[in-house]
Formats: C-alpha cells, sequence, structure tokens
C-alpha cells in the first residue's frame, strides 16, 4: 500500500466510474480486486436480468465508500479496529462498535455527496 505523510490521503478520491474505481482498489487495496471483480460480475448480472441499474448504482457507491475510506490510513485503521472489535467483543463492545463503524460509514457516504444507506 502507499504511504501518506501527515495523514493525508494517499490519492486523490477518483470518479464514481467503474474504470476509476478499479484503478483505485489496484492503487491502494490490491487484494480486494478479486472482490471487486466478482461483486462488479454479480451486480451486472442483476442489473440486466432485471432490466435495472440499481444494482450497478449500489455497486459504485459502494465501493466509492471504500475507497473513500482505505485511501484515508487514519479513517482506514480506525475502521479496522471498530470491525475487529466487533467481532471479538462481547454485546455492549459489538453494539458501540457497530455504532462506530456505522458513524465512519455515513461520513463517508456524506462526504461523497451520496444518499443515507
Amino acid at each position: 500500500m502507499t504511504t501518506s505523510s501527515a495523514g493525508q490521503p494517499l490519492i486523490p478520491q477518483p470518479p464514481a466510474t467503474v474504470t476509476a474505481l478499479r484503478q483505485a482498489v489496484a492503487q491502494i487495496a490490491p487484494a480486494a480486486l478479486p472482490a471487486f471483480t466478482r461483486e462488479l460480475d454479480q451486480a451486472a448480472d442483476q442489473s440486466r436480468q432485471a432490466s435495472d441499474l440499481a444494482p450497478l448504482q449500489r455497486f459504485i457507491a459502494q465501493w466509492a465508500v471504500y475507497i473513500h475510506i482505505q485511501r484515508q490510513p487514519n479513517v482506514a485503521k480506525e475502521f479496522r479496529r471498530w470491525e475487529d472489535t466487533a467481532g471479538i467483543g462481547d454485546a455492549t463492545q459489538a453494539r458501540h462498535a457497530a455504532s462506530a463503524l456505522g458513524k465512519i460509514l455515513d461520513d463517508a457516504y456524506a462526504a461523497l455527496g451520496l444518499p443515507p444507506r
């Protein structure tokens, strides 16, 4: 992964296109490329079957948010910490972690001008 000085984003937020998002994933989170490709294929299949662009739109929004978080090392680290806490903590810790994760996601959606989930 590319490093950043002074907590600055690793890369600028890419446009919300499949090509730009794929390039960003390859640059900052290459291990996520197989999931990106698998989920893109699923969204495209769902869109074709239903003659509806909503699955592709959800895919693009989800990955734009993922990149928004991952391109900021401090936010990505905090997100991973809360994910870990949610998985290993007791019920109270899990609820607190879920709330913290939700806030990070809500902030990312808002920063990207996307409607709330």
